[in-house]
Formats: structure tokens, sequence, C-alpha cells
């Protein structure tokens, strides 16, 4: 029974991906809490996601620090609080070592179960359906977004960076899908084309950009946060992008959304939501992983050359037609 005034700690991925998909947990909890006071723990570079949520009266940035120190800093931050409920996420010590009422763990050996991230997550509660991630985002942020890409005309938004080289599409892959969207009689004929990606993701999205018109395109490679990005997608018409946390912004902000995979499950990290779909490379993730040979390092090559441009432009255009009956 809700009082009206719980308490609530809510510790997500440091990863944006993640920490996205865990929204709408964060959603359900302020909807059934209506007053309640909740603090949100993530990654930095998730923490414009929660600063306008309902209910977040403080977001705390776990920078990694060596044997563990960020967990003894959070538990520092949150110890001397009585929490009615402690959501972790990550399966760490914190939820056992405060006091609190209600606890919710999520049990992290059940990642290889075939459900979705989302599912997962809702059965931490018992939802069904599961609450869908969403975006929060205030007025500023909104307008900021409206003025990087304004409306007006159709808007390609691409996401060619990802968090690992090996399941990045190639750059040359993604500026010549493009080409070919935004090209006389095309699907997004002479539409801008607007390249996302976040700080320190500049040279990876440099091929992109030089293979592409600069008179179409709109760059906003590490000069924008998460949020900003959020609002920036809201007014585009379509996004390309590989697994990473770009493209489940995208998907949440109901954004027609394609997500290429390769080394990833897309039964767990697909695309959320009733515009979202997601290509693969002809081969399965198995497939991929099991080569001989396989490189998992992190200057891995792409490991998705075999999904070709071809194959990425008809299912944008089967996907675009099929939403919206062209």
């Amino acid at each position: 029974m809700a009082t009206g005034s719980e308490k609530i700690l809510f510790i997500t991925s440091n990863r944006i991906g993640d920490a996205m998909l865990s929204t709408g947990l964060l959603d359900h909890l302020v909807h059934k809490y209506r007053e309640s006071e909740v603090t949100v723990a993530c990654g930095p570079a998730a923490v414009p996601l929660f600063e306008a949520a309902n209910n977040v009266v403080s977001v705390i940035p776990m920078t990694k620090q060596k044997t563990s120190g960020h967990w003894v800093k959070l538990w520092r931050d949150v110890v001397s609080t009585k929490w009615d409920i402690v959501v972790d996420l990550r399966a760490s010590a914190i939820a056992w070592l405060l006091l609190a009422d209600k606890r919710y763990v999520l049990d992290t050996g059940k990642s290889a179960e075939p459900v979705h991230r989302v599912i997962q997550l809702g059965n931490l509660m018992d939802l069904d359906p599961p609450p869908n991630p969403r975006v929060w985002l205030a007025k500023e942020t909104r307008a900021a977004g409206a003025e990087l890409v304004p409306k007006g005309s159709p808007v390609l938004a691409l996401g060619p960076t990802a968090n690992w080289t090996g399941k990045q599409w190639p750059a040359e892959n993604f500026a010549e899908a493009a080409r070919q969207l935004t090209a006389p009689g095309a699907l997004f004929a002479d539409a801008r084309i607007a390249i996302f990606g976040g700080p320190g993701e500049e040279e990876m999205a440099a091929p992109v950009l030089q293979g592409l018109p600069a008179d179409k395109v709109i760059n906003l490679v590490g000069k924008v946060d998460v949020g900003t990005a959020a609002a920036a997608l809201i007014q585009c018409s379509y996004f390309i992008g590989n697994d990473s946390g770009l493209m489940h912004i995208a998907a949440s902000v109901g954004v027609p959304t394609l997500g290429l995979f390769g080394p990833s499950r897309e039964e767990h990290y697909a695309p959320w939501g009733m515009f979202a779909k997601a290509i693969r490379t002809p081969e399965s993730y198995e497939q991929i992983v099991g080569k001989d040979g396989y490189d998992y390092s992190a200057t891995a090559e792409s490991h998705m050359q075999s999904l070709t441009v071809e194959a990425v432009v008809e299912a944008t255009n089967d996907h675009f037609n099929g939403l919206f009956g062209g």
C-alpha cells in the first residue's frame, strides 16, 4: 500500500542502452507511488536520461573507480537513508547493505534467457505486459533539440557508432545507404541527414560524414548529451543505427527505428517499440561468435560486413512503407 511518501533508490546501468531500457520500470514505480522521492544511481553518460524524470530528486553519477571505489562512494551517499524500496539492476551487494522495506535485485545470471531485456526487467516486479521505456525531457531540452533539427522537411538520422568496433556496421555502408535513401525519387528524397554519436566517437563517425554532401548533413557527433540527442531525434523521420544506446533512445521517443545487429543478440536487445524493427547479418549471433579466430578485442574489425547496403535499404523501405502505407 502506497503511503504517499516512499523513498526509492533506483540503481541502474553504467551503459546508456541498458539504462534507457530500465526507464520503463522507473516509470512504473513513480506512477504506482505518485508522491515518492526517487534517487537514481547510474553511469555519468546516462545521467541526463533521469534528470527530468517524475519524482526524481537526485541523480548520482557512478564514475568507475579502482577496486570498486564507486560502489563504496554510492554506499556512503545513501546509507544514512531508510529506504522504502531499493531497486538494484546491477546485482551488487548495495541492496543488502541498506535499511530497506522492499528490495528488487535483478538476477543477472538470467541474462542468457531468450527474452528481451525489457521483459526481463518487467519480470522483476511481475509486470505483464512489461512497461515501455520512456524519455523525460525538460522544456529547455526539447527546445534545444528542435533548434538543432528543425521540422519542415524529412530528416534521416544515422547512429553509426557503438561501444565496440565489432558491432559497428562499416561506416562506408552507412554513407552509401543514406545516399541511396535520400536520392531523387527515393523514400527520403532530398532529406537532410543527421549524424548522432557520443563524445569520443568522432573518429568512428568521420568516414560517414566524409561520404555525404556537407550541405545535407547535421553533425551532432560528440556535441550534445543524451537528453538533447533524444530531443533532436524526436524531430527526425527515421533512424538507422547499430545496436547502441542511441538506437534504444530513438525507439523510445517514437522515431521509426531500424537496429542493425551482428555480434549481439537481437532477441535480448532489439529496439523496443511499436515503430521499431531489427535486421541482422545473414549469420546468426552463434555463427559469428563461434567462428575460428573470432576477434572480440576492443579494436576488432566489424563483424557485420556481410549485412549489405541493399538489405538495409530494402528493410528501411519495407518498414517505413509498412508503417505508413506507402
